[in-house]
């Protein structure tokens, strides 16, 4: 007795399927055996599944709940293990279709190498997002607890040598990614944002310095064995402008640990929060070097029009006149606080707000005939900030009320303790008798300056509204940072080695590549969707006959992550290997 699925046509051409319970019966005339409808269940895409599932139970309660085993009525076969499997599967199957597969063996075909270097390199993309560790951890996590498509086993030897090879490729896969990206998922690339972070290392000393190119790699050959010797015997610096510098290296840290070495990682992200590029600098490589590299890189890809999207910290003359180079444009923040005539004068500007969506309102104003400025205006952050300030004067206040009674040198010392506070500190006024005081000029100045932030740009395509919406996007920056530390465990990094640590930040933007990507179509967080994939399993059932793999049916809440991915559920029976 088994369930059969017959089919009918509609005169309109259209199938319907139906689910029938039947078996078989012996027809001695026709000398045949002949199949019996015991009972109709109806439209399979319109059955009783609580009917079914009573069914079930009362055949369990009848045989056992042993009896319900897959292969429990076959002598010698036993559940063996289980394994997740949505969670790699449906990495996989992104990885395919976005031809990061199909670009890495193609690559590989260049060369003598394993052509399962390429399911090896998927194994550490797909650990960075289901479960982070080491790469000697990786393997255990691959071998014994995972099911990879196309991957039963792997070594950390493997592992390491795969890591080397995609340094190789790096510029060529990066380039193939970010079109195979933009085609297929259509994204609007006009606008690019970018920013940097920092990951430090617990170690006690830095790399040591050698020379290096102007985008941070180490030269090749070293100069120490082709460059000319000065007058003291020293190795004169090469040609090009190019220094020596160690790649783990102290800078200034945005973990706020000046007291380690560190390395500097950029990413550049649409606008859609999909990153399409990720680089790796030395921990003191300053900005101006950044933002040279990633313009360079870009329009090395062949984009009709790109605009660069930065934070204050890329604001210098010396970047803006480079980003205009070859007709790019740039939207970068400027800082209010920095005093310079041209924010001066475009926040003293009168006119009138215009409101955008986003709770924001923007003001264009006209400083230079070949840049423009918007004031953008946040009245929730304007409120947020008043509320700050009012409880940091509150604060300073208290802590200075009785420090005319105190001595010269005690007062002093009151002073030295706020100056260590910038936020109390800008509102401390000291009079020339060295009295202490609030000061009510600073407080009025960062009254004007409540819920504002300041935009340049050299675009003249883009409204006041463009600049404005596009440079709050680059959250999605921030974001991806947030998650490729917390989520993706940037950071440790188990390697010392510079080539190393290259590959495993590359490894670590592929994996923010495919779960970002997962994320905006399926429109909820990667945590969400890997504890639900994960759910779905693949068992191992073994047996004096052989081995086969059933996965397990998914869940209503899985098939709908599949199907908003487009992707179909993996089959039920994954392998089946017979005994020889």
């Amino acid at each position: 007795m088994f369930v059969r699925t017959s089919t009918r046509r509609n005169r309109d051409g259209t199938a319907v399927s139906y689910l029938q319970l039947v078996h078989n019966e012996w027809d001695p005339a026709a000398k045949s055996s002949k199949m019996k409808v015991v009972y109709n269940f109806g439209r399979a895409d319109q059955v009783d599944r609580a009917g079914i599932e009573r069914l079930i139970g009362s055949l369990t309660r009848v045989l056992g709940s042993e009896a319900m085993l897959p292969g429990a009525g076959t002598p010698g076969l036993e559940f063996t293990q289980s394994r997740p499997l949505g969670g790699a599967y449906v990495l996989n199957g992104l990885w395919d279709r976005l031809g990061l597969a199909k670009t890495l063996r193609g690559l590989l075909g260049a060369t003598r190498r394993d052509p399962v270097t390429e399911r090896v390199l998927f194994a550490l993309v797909a650990n960075r997002a289901l479960a982070p560790s080491s790469k000697l951890a990786a393997t255990s996590w691959v071998n014994h607890d995972v099911h990879l498509p196309g991957l039963v086993e792997v070594s950390d030897d493997a592992c390491y040598r795969a890591m080397d090879w995609l340094l190789e490729v790096e510029a060529t896969l990066a380039k193939d990614v970010y079109h195979q990206v933009a085609d297929l998922l259509n994204l609007e690339v006009d606008l690019l944002f970018f920013d940097t972070t920092s990951t430090y290392f617990v170690t006690e000393t830095a790399d040591d310095p050698v020379w290096r190119d102007h985008s941070g790699r180490p030269l090749q050959p070293a100069p120490d064995a082709t460059a000319d010797r000065t007058a003291d015997g020293e190795v004169a610096p090469p040609a090009g402008g190019v220094k020596q510098a160690g790649f783990r290296t102290w800078g200034k840290s945005k973990d706020h640990r000046d007291d380690l070495p560190q390395v500097v990682v950029g990413m550049a992200v649409t606008r859609d929060g999909i990153p399409v590029r990720c680089w790796c600098w030395p921990g003191n490589t300053s900005d101006s070097a950044l933002i040279r590299q990633v313009k360079d890189d870009l329009r090395d890809w062949s984009l009709a029009r790109v605009v660069c999207v930065a934070d204050r910290g890329f604001t210098s003359a010396e970047n803006r006149r480079y980003l205009q180079r070859g007709a790019g444009g740039y939207i970068l923040g400027e800082k209010l606080r920095s005093g310079t005539g041209e924010a001066d004068a475009a926040l003293a500007r009168p006119g009138r707000y215009q409101e955008v969506a986003g709770n924001l309102r923007v003001k264009e104003v006209k400083i230079s005939d070949h840049e423009r400025f918007v004031v953008c205006h946040n009245p929730e952050a304007a409120e947020r900030d008043a509320t700050v300030r009012t409880h940091l004067v509150e604060h300073l206040r208290g802590l200075i009320a009785e420090s005319d009674k105190l001595t010269d040198t005690k007062r002093a010392e009151l002073r030295g303790v706020i100056s260590t506070k910038p936020g109390l500190n800008r509102y401390l006024r000291v009079t020339p008798g060295g009295l202490l005081r609030v000061d009510a000029k600073a407080i009025a100045a960062e009254a004007k300056l409540d819920g504002k932030y300041l935009l340049r740009s050299n675009d003249p395509t883009l409204t006041a509204e463009d600049i404005a919406v596009g440079y709050k996007q680059l959250l999605e920056v921030e974001r991806g940072w947030r998650d490729m530390k917390q989520i993706l465990d940037l950071r440790p990094v188990y390697h010392r080695l510079e080539d190393r640590i290259r590959a495993h930040i590359i490894l670590c933007w592929l994996a923010l590549l495919l779960i970002r990507i997962i994320e905006t179509t399926c429109g909820d967080t990667w945590t969400n969707l890997r504890a639900e994939l994960q759910r779905l399993h693949v068992g191992t059932f073994t047996g004096s006959a052989g081995t086969y793999q059933q996965t397990t049916q998914p869940t209503p809440t899985q098939q709908r992550i599949l199907d908003q991915l487009k992707l179909a559920p993996p089959p039920r029976i994954l392998d089946l290997t017979p005994t020889t």
